[in-house]
């Protein structure tokens, strides 16, 4: 569990030797960090020269910033603003966005929920996409002190996907309350300022509170905001365009979005150690496949003007008696426990289905061509099954929110051996250290290759988990979108709440 008290004095003065005696070059051989799972060299030797030459870069701020940032904590840390900093942090996750945008679909709210979707989503994506490119690590602990909620602390750190998620959902929220003051006046002064100062908070408190919790320098927090607002700024800019090509209904839309979808999929950079990242990006950019297609879906089919502009009932009049509310509320309850439930089935339903059918099909395939094999991954020709325990695990999924909650503090954790995944334990390869193991491999990550060696590593991830994580929420986006409120109108719940 997380301390809720301030570094202790003697572990301030240690910090203070230690930082004293050794030059910034060799704090990143004397500090442990999740994310920093090899020495130095294998980076060097391990990734493109390019891809070093910007790690070395961003490696050198972390050095330099590890320091100020144990400096600040020392001075601020408190009980309070331990817990304030450390719970204000699941605001910024992927995962409270993704458990709260379904019910925007399910009550009729869809074109705001596309537009988060694609800003979140977007973000996610290019923020995993930079940092599995990068590889660099989180501030070292010690000198800092870290806390979380999950699991965070196993991935890279540049740039911050918090920092990226709280301001472009800040700018998006802010856009949407901005024009609705101005153009349509449909919000008073009062509303409208205290929606300013409310998203303000919330951008600087999430921002701040990845410094302040030692999960990000300044480097990587700088990053995330730049790279939040300029998704912003891009979805302002093509929405109109992108709108109106989903509603064109022409078969140009799947057969452009789905390739496009799967291309980022594959080309998603391999990283030294087993990040994590590549699960976000999975998921997300899935997500946007389903909502993309659930969209075109709804003009070609011509559902979209047939069902789903109806209203719950009790939703039509000014005034509502007690029953109409009572009404409304009973079906608003309905409408997200039967939705979530929808999700849930499909889940494991779809999970199971392509587990049992993609390794056969996979081991098919192989005998005629090379498949792509991402590293880390084992091909279908080296197992005979995925098995249960080793399935799909979801990030932003409300199955696996327990584990995603749990609250630790991680400082002085050693990974040297590699990074550390989500619950699954790491095993090198038997007499081979760690480094040694990863320079041996030093150009599959140029020629975009994994490694497997049956027998020498234990199984974490299966080549089938990829398109089984596309597959199912490119599902759970187009259930979302589509399928699930147009189940609520033929059942009579309606989708518009008034």
């Amino acid at each position: 569990m997380a301390s809720n008290e301030p570094i202790p004095a003697t572990h301030n003065q240690v910090y203070s030797k230690t930082l004293g005696e050794k030059p910034a070059s060799e704090l990143a051989n004397s500090m442990s960090s999740p994310s920093l799972g090899q020495p130095q060299d294998v980076y060097d030797a391990t990734l493109p020269r390019w891809r070093a030459h910007i790690r070395n870069v961003v490696l050198k701020a972390v050095e330099r910033e590890s320091p100020i940032l144990a400096k600040m904590q020392r001075r601020i840390r408190s009980p309070w603003l331990d817990a304030y900093f450390l719970y204000t942090s699941s605001l910024g996750t992927h995962t409270f966005f993704m458990i709260a945008l379904p019910m925007l679909f399910f009550f009729g709210y869809s074109d705001l929920g596309r537009g988060l979707i694609f800003v979140l989503a977007s973000g996610v994506y290019v923020s995993s996409f930079i940092k599995d490119l990068v590889c660099s690590p989180r501030p070292f602990a010690p000198p800092v002190h870290r806390l979380t909620i999950g699991t965070h602390h196993l991935e890279y750190g540049f740039p911050s996907t918090h920092s990226t998620n709280s301001v472009s959902m800040a700018l998006f929220i802010f856009g949407h309350i901005h024009r609705a003051y101005t153009e349509h006046s449909a919000v008073s002064d009062i509303a409208y300022y205290a929606s300013c100062v409310l998203l303000l908070v919330y951008a600087i408190t999430i921002v701040f509170g990845r410094l302040y919790t030692g999960m990000h320098s300044l480097t990587d927090c700088a990053a995330g905001v730049t790279l939040g607002a300029g998704i912003w700024a891009g979805y302002i800019i093509m929405h109109d365009t992108l709108e109106q090509w989903l509603a064109s209904g022409v078969w140009i839309v799947p057969c452009t979005v789905t390739p496009i979808c799967l291309l980022l999929v594959h080309f998603h950079p391999q990283p030294v150690d087993d990040c994590p990242c590549f699960e976000d990006a999975i998921a997300f950019i899935s997500v946007i496949l389903g909502a993309f297609l659930a969209r075109w879906h709804t003009v070609y089919a011509e559902i979209d003007g047939q069902l789903l502009q109806a209203v719950m009932p009790g939703g039509q009049a000014d005034v509502w008696t007690f029953g109409e509310k009572l009404r409304w509320c009973s079906i608003a309850g309905a409408k997200v426990s039967v939705g979530i439930l929808i999700i849930f089935v499909w889940r494991l339903f779809a999970k199971s289905v392509l587990h049992l059918v993609l390794p056969p099909l996979f081991r098919a395939l192989a005998r005629c061509f090379d498949l792509p094999n991402r590293r880390f991954y084992t091909p279908a020709t080296d197992y005979a099954h995925v098995p249960v325990e080793n399935g799909l695990h979801p990030i932003p999924s409300v199955i696996d929110l327990p584990s995603t909650l749990e609250v630790t503090g991680v400082d002085g954790e050693d990974t040297r051996g590699g990074i550390k995944r989500r619950g699954r334990a790491t095993t090198a390869k038997p007499g081979i250290p760690g480094s040694l193991y990863l320079l041996s491999q030093g150009n599959e990550l140029e020629n975009g290759k994994g490694a497997t060696h049956p027998g020498t590593e234990e199984v974490k991830h299966y080549d089938a988990d990829v398109l089984t994580k596309v597959v199912v929420y490119a599902g759970i986006a187009f259930l979302s979108c589509e399928v699930v409120p147009v189940l609520f109108c033929i059942m009579g719940w309606g989708i518009r709440p008034w």
